[in-house]
């Protein structure tokens, strides 16, 4: 354990522009540490993720279930930790966030309908438009459908109650007051739907807390994935010509030429980490095989997260390290 955490370190190499991935290094770890930190990013950090969708009327021409299944695979932009599991309680304002959808496409005119195709361009008739995650509303109050009455002969005075139960406003809690829950660019671009002329999509859709592994909308990762740091190593000098060859062999640009004294020139390994490992530098005969040599370093593995955009990389990978840490004490704890 102190041979561990004397040689364990990470170290960031890159982050992406928009924020969405990283590539960090962890060194000296075993390799079923680093699939375990890989699986628990892709199965077990919990995100928030429509469940339900409730529609009042979609005449567009895709079917309610696949529009449900669209809605579900849009990534939110809310930070899951603020909520609950919603489990088998009521929808409440600490485990669900409510969107409303409600979008239509104007219609032709009675005049417009009876014109010819040449004559509606001319006269610029509504067109066909695009359905966005943006137009997704957040309802910090709650779902405003009403549940219809069991009694439909009631005259009850009580109030109408709806698909929620929320008690407050969600943007009245301190921990939303400061936030806007719903969906930051660019994902805030991705097509729904396409409405024609008179089509309308009208919807509330509940977004709950889940991990993963009970659902991919769930994952927070668009992919999670780890390798060995290549290790490329010349056996014998190679020069002159040679040199030029085997440069030109590799295509990612690993070998390099450096002049050395009377204007001869030798190979050097200068970006061993893009090797690939396809060996293309070892192909054209035993030679090759004798005079370079493709290695892994066995504990250097060079992982990469590509977020989803609910959370950042950087976050998604302290909390796995927080759910393999409460899995270690819970093994310790039911061992002792």
């Amino acid at each position: 354990m102190d041979q561990f955490r004397n040689n364990f370190r990470v170290e960031v190499i890159r982050f992406s522009d928009d924020g969405m991935d990283m590539e960090f290094d962890m060194i000296g770890i075993d390799p079923a540490l680093a699939n375990a930190f890989r699986r628990i990013l892709i199965a077990e950090v919990p995100t928030m993720a429509i469940e339900k969708v409730f529609i009042a009327n979609n005449t567009s021409l895709i079917q309610d279930e696949v529009l449900a299944h669209r809605l579900g695979l849009i990534p939110i932009s809310v930070d899951p930790r603020l909520f609950e599991y919603a489990e088998s309680n009521a929808p409440n304002e600490r485990n669900t966030i409510v969107f409303k959808l409600h979008v239509q496409c104007a219609k032709y005119s009675e005049e417009e309908k009876g014109q010819s195709k040449k004559k509606k361009d001319e006269k610029k008739v509504p067109p066909r438009i695009t359905v966005k995650a943006k137009d997704l509303k957040w309802l910090p109050k709650g779902s405003e459908f009403y549940l219809e009455s069991e009694d439909s002969n009631s005259n009850s005075t009580s109030k109408s109650k709806t698909y929620t139960s929320f008690t407050c406003s969600q943007d009245s809690l301190p921990e939303f007051s400061n936030i806007k829950i719903g969906f930051k660019e660019p994902l805030d671009d991705i097509n729904i739907a396409r409405l024609g002329p008179g089509q309308e999509i009208e919807l509330e859709a509940q977004a709950v807390k889940g991990v993963g592994k009970t659902h991919a909308k769930w994952s927070p990762v668009a992919t999670a994935w780890y390798r060995m740091l290549p290790e490329v190593v010349l056996l014998e000098e190679i020069e002159d010509e040679d040199a030029e060859t085997l440069k030109k062999k590799c295509p990612v640009g690993v070998f390099d030429i450096e002049d050395i004294a009377n204007g001869r020139k030798r190979s050097t390994v200068a970006r061993p980490r893009a090797c690939t490992l396809c060996r293309e530098c070892i192909r054209g005969g035993e030679e090759w095989e004798k005079r370079v040599s493709l290695r892994r370093v066995k504990d250097h593995f060079i992982f990469t997260i590509e977020s989803t955009g609910a959370l950042p990389p950087e976050v998604l990978f302290t909390e796995a390290v927080k759910i393999l840490e409460s899995k270690c004490e819970r093994v310790i704890s039911e061992l002792s």
